[in-house]
């Protein structure tokens, strides 16, 4: 009886043509042989079951094709596999072609009988071809005995080196390598090449079947040959998807979309439900949980790129995906009935709970907990609505008139002046998302921050202090009141001109007189208040202000006394003893209090309105 050669042997590509995935090696290794500059060292890297030590394999036939006559002079990108060194190499008994396992052979002394063999010509081909593999597992002294040999080898030595952690390879070896970055093979490029080997072993599979087969691959053609040999062991010449399903353990396509539409919809009895099929017909929870993250994300996905990558330069939705056609559509089609922020939220918050479920001793419980508080999530309503509800609710309770019309929606935030005035002045938002489990309310303190925002000023808005009025007394000897009054009546026709004059401290402000003055620090400011047609706009305004012939001077060789006010510093103390004020009134609202118990959010900012002046 012979023995039974598995699929990922007997359909192992014979030629470049044939190497599915990695298009980018093939081609630059047959435009080097076919060009004749091919190097003395390969460097293979990759995660396993990518095609790298069949490549080495591919790479050596071509070195060493003679052709079907025995008369090919050269390398050649397009082995004949009928030679002999092509059979030989094939089936891995070629004298000159040594496949060498770098776990088992990584010491001093190997390296050394290999070099000793290095210096004898090849028995039949035309080159010695060392391929080793897992390279990385040599020893440091390994590694220094090859460095001389690595780079400068016998003419006709080739060594191709494989690994899956290339970040253990020394940087000199590195330096000494062509390297080669085999890339993971996409979901339908593995489905398209079972459908392939199905075809030619007869073997009838439904296309979702296949998907499924693809998807568990996880990137790696061998796995993906593997999985195979192991479905038809259990179905025989016809596979469906229940089978396959059944056999690895996985949810299917159906299933994944059931829980997406439950979790969407809010329907927390379903998600059990399904959770509940699935532990009775013995499915891997952790890896189901595994297959429900890549749905949420796929749903984010097409939410945000459905439209965006239909006209577009960059990838399609499909390739985003890596879907079926008819999965792409359902996972469209169930993303539309959701925002994105929501879809992101539910992506986000099983993403927390992944972990709990993957170390948990009972992985169906923490499953089952963590998609119900999914879907029983609460709607996200901007934090504005939630004060004017609860606002207008005290009023009603308190007796106090009814409050004013709120203005339309989108115009920003409306100032009330209930007993939330201080909260309901500025404008405000929350975005919460469902928190990892063990959240006391399902907030997450990432996304349940208190933001309060300056409102739009195209529309009247209460300050949530209001501005003071201008001292009548100040403490310096000059008259700051009239003194910000010429100034601000400046601002009125010249505001650059104005904001010049901010940064001047005043010596004497009288109906005869004004003298100003700068800090010698603002140099620049000082230089344009110097210009003759600054210095008349600000007499001008000064003489209306006054109704007196004033005359102003511009003093820069003084220095201002210690603690002289500059108009700008007056209005920032001011503005920020406002904000300070604002915020603790913000902070000791009980519905701000109660929404940051709730959600677990902090006040971020507070923002006032501009001042008038």
């Amino acid at each position: 009886m012979s023995s039974y050669l598995v699929l990922a042997r007997k359909y192992r590509p014979q030629t470049f043509e044939d190497l599915v995935g990695q298009d980018h090696v093939a081609r630059t290794l047959a435009n080097a042989i076919a060009s004749g500059r091919v190097a003395h060292a390969f460097l293979f890297t990759g995660v396993r079951g990518v095609g790298k030590t069949t490549s080495a394999r591919l790479l050596a036939k071509c070195l060493n094709c003679v052709g079907p006559d025995g008369k090919q002079a050269g390398p050649t990108a397009t082995p004949c596999n009928a030679c002999a060194p092509c059979l030989e190499i094939t089936a891995g008994q070629d004298l000159d072609v040594q496949e060498i396992d770098g776990a088992s052979y990584n010491g001093v002394d190997e390296v050394r009988r290999l070099q000793e063999g290095m210096s004898f010509r090849p028995a039949r081909d035309r080159f010695k071809v060392y391929v080793v593999d897992e390279v990385h597992m040599l020893s440091n002294a390994a590694w220094n005995a090859f460095l001389k040999t690595l780079e400068e080898p016998p003419p006709h030595v080739k060594f191709i080196f494989a690994t899956t952690e290339v970040h253990k390879v020394p940087v000199t070896i590195l330096s000494r390598c062509q390297r080669y970055d085999f890339k993971l093979i996409g979901t339908q490029t593995i489905a398209k090449r079972l459908e392939q080997v199905l075809a030619l072993e007869s073997i009838v599979a439904d296309a979702a079947a296949v998907q499924v087969l693809a998807r568990e691959a996880a990137g790696s053609m061998r796995d993906a040959m593997s999985l195979l040999d192991q479905v038809i062991a259990f179905s025989g010449n016809k596979l469906d998807v229940a089978d396959v399903t059944r056999v690895l353990g996985v949810a299917d396509r159906k299933i994944l979309h059931e829980l997406g539409t439950a979790l969407v919809g809010g329907d927390a009895a379903a998600c059990v439900g399904v959770v509940d099929r699935l532990a009775q017909q013995g499915f891997d929870l952790p890896h189901v949980a595994k297959d429900i993250l890549a749905h949420l994300r796929n749903l984010v996905v097409a939410k945000v790129c459905a439209t965006a990558s239909s006209g577009g330069a960059g990838p399609s939705l499909k390739e985003l995906l890596d879907l079926a056609d008819e999965e792409v559509a359902d996972v469209v089609a169930q993303a539309g009935r959701a925002e994105v922020d929501d879809l992101s939220r539910l992506f986000q918050g099983f993403s927390r709970a992944y972990d709990d479920v993957v170390r948990s001793g009972q992985p169906r419980t923490a499953l089952e907990m963590a998609l119900v508080r999914l879907a029983r999530r609460p709607p996200l309503l901007p934090l504005d609505d939630l004060l004017a509800r609860v606002g207008d609710l005290e009023r009603r309770l308190g007796g106090a008139p009814p409050p004013a019309p709120a203005p339309p929606r989108g115009g920003g935030g409306g100032g009330g002046r209930g007993p939330h005035a201080a909260a309901s002045n500025v404008h405000t938002s929350v975005a919460s998302s469902l928190p990892s489990p063990g959240g006391e309310h399902g907030a997450t303190r990432t996304h349940g921050s208190l933001a309060l925002a300056e409102p739009p000023r195209s529309r009247p808005v209460a300050a949530v202090v209001p501005t003071p009025a201008l001292p009548a007394n100040p403490a310096a000897p000059p008259d700051m009141v009239a003194w910000r009054a010429v100034v601000e009546r400046l601002r009125a026709e010249r505001a650059p001109l104005a904001s010049v004059f901010d940064h001047a401290v005043p010596f004497e402000v009288a109906a005869s007189r004004i003298v100003i003055g700068f800090d010698p620090t603002a140099a620049f400011v000082a230089a344009r208040a110097s210009e003759p047609e600054t210095l008349e706009a600000l007499t001008r305004a000064a003489r209306a202000h006054f109704g007196a012939p004033t005359e102003v001077v511009l003093d820069l060789s003084a220095k201002p006394a210690p603690g002289a006010k500059t108009v700008a510093a007056i209005e920032s103390e001011r503005r920020a003893a406002e904000t300070a004020k604002a915020r603790a009134a913000v902070q000791d609202h009980p519905v701000v209090k109660e929404v940051i118990r709730v959600f677990g959010a902090q006040v971020r900012d507070v923002k006032l309105p501009a001042s008038d002046g």
